[in-house]
């Protein structure tokens, strides 16, 4: 027995255990790929706005300086920044004409007002429309320019269950086709009628009659000068959307409808 070991003197074992090193893929490489691209992105985005036109970047930086404030007016039909093409792109329709002299551009809010001015005067002007006026309704609405023939006494416009026009209406939708021909805007004809059924005929319908009362609409005012496909469509509603719902009988719920569009959205 070696000197020093004994019963009272165990020998020392000492066991080293080598720490394994688990090697774990670094994600730094991923933060940044990622902030690359982003930037790369934004680069991208400033090339693209710099090339765009001034009234364009300007609403741009409106709708960034007032993001809620923007949109509320694009979507009440308002321009929100200075007049340029711009509303055009943003409204999904053409952009708006130049106007004439005096410089700079019109907004497409403007244009339907100049409309709207411009069938009341006519109105207005012809004694044969002149006792109409108190029947045509002429508002600036957040879809656009709506004008409705309302009928305020019973057959004013239409014959009752008939789907041909009178001549004072002819007459009417002709002037109102004129102050239309050179606006960019779509135009939506739309018919109604009153909750009476119809007895003439069995299977004719207020249905029919308010789309056939709509489509003589659009006859008249394509022959008196509306552009070929500036009528993007034709409506009938028979009693569905009544000026008085308390009353769905009465004659004026009876009306034609001709919507000057803001842009095509919805239809």
């Amino acid at each position: 027995m070696a000197e020093g070991m004994g019963k009272d003197n165990p020998p020392i074992i000492r066991i080293v255990r080598k720490k394994q090193v688990v090697r774990h893929h670094s994600g730094a490489w991923k933060v940044a790929y990622a902030d690359f691209v982003t930037a790369l992105m934004a680069f991208f985005l400033v090339m693209w706005i710099v090339g765009l036109s001034k009234p364009v970047r300007e609403a741009i930086e409106a709708y960034f300086k007032d993001p809620i404030g923007f949109s509320r007016a694009v979507r009440h039909g308002r321009s929100p920044f200075a007049t340029g093409d711009a509303m055009g792109i943003l409204t999904g329709g053409a952009a708006p004409i130049p106007a004439g002299k005096g410089g700079g551009v019109k907004s497409k809010e403007e244009q339907l007002r100049e409309v709207q001015q411009a069938i009341v005067e006519e109105m207005e002007r012809l004694p044969e429309l002149k006792s109409l006026r108190d029947s045509v309704s002429v508002t600036l609405t957040r879809e656009g320019l709506r004008i409705e023939l309302i009928e305020k006494r019973s057959s004013l416009f239409f014959d009752s269950g008939s789907a041909k026009l009178k001549p004072h209406t002819r007459h009417l939708l002709g002037v109102i086709a004129k102050q239309l021909r050179d606006v960019n805007n779509p135009i939506v004809i739309e018919g109604h009628t009153d909750s009476l059924p119809l007895v003439s005929e069995p299977h004719y319908s207020n249905w029919e009659l308010s789309a056939d009362r709509a489509n003589a609409a659009r006859r008249a005012m394509e022959a008196s000068g509306l552009r070929p496909r500036q009528v993007l469509a034709v409506r009938g509603y028979a009693d569905r959307k009544p000026l008085r719902p308390r009353d769905p009988r009465h004659y004026s719920n009876r009306r034609v409808s001709i919507l000057v569009a803001y842009s095509t959205a919805g239809y």
